[in-house]
């Protein structure tokens, strides 16, 4: 017989491990963020600022509505790196953003996770174009 409890719990530890990931890659911009020199490095300096700022608000909305929809996670945030090419290190994000969709099955966190997208994206366009 198919056990959905066992389902729920392993859905709830990958939520939680998501959410973790999440926390790290916000703070990987910052790193980031405080590391900047160079040509165009004020430019990228505002855009990573602004990326932060609207991350960290999809953050808040994505694991309050976290905590309403599946109850309390054990959020354990990985070790956090500089990364080197930030431009890569946000298009892969992005995409790993895209693989863990599933775990959000109601249309109002998919517009959150819409939304965390939405400000890496901005932050993309933002690093390649506006120099």
């Amino acid at each position: 017989m198919y056990n959905t409890s066992s389902k729920a719990v392993s859905a709830h530890v990958a939520v939680a491990a998501f959410i973790g990931k999440v926390f790290s890659f916000n703070s990987s911009l910052k790193l980031h963020h405080w590391h900047i020199t160079g040509p165009g490095s004020y430019s990228a300096h505002i855009a990573l600022d602004q990326a932060i700022e609207d991350l960290l608000d999809v953050t808040d909305r994505l694991v309050e509505t976290s905590y309403a929809t599946v109850g309390d996670l054990d959020i354990v945030i990985p070790e956090t790196k500089n990364p080197s090419d930030i431009v890569k290190h946000a298009e892969e994000f992005v995409k790993y953003t895209e693989s863990q969709r599933e775990l959000f099955t109601e249309a109002f966190t998919q517009a959150i996770i819409d939304d965390y997208q939405e400000a890496i994206r901005q932050l993309l366009y933002r690093l390649k174009r506006l120099q």
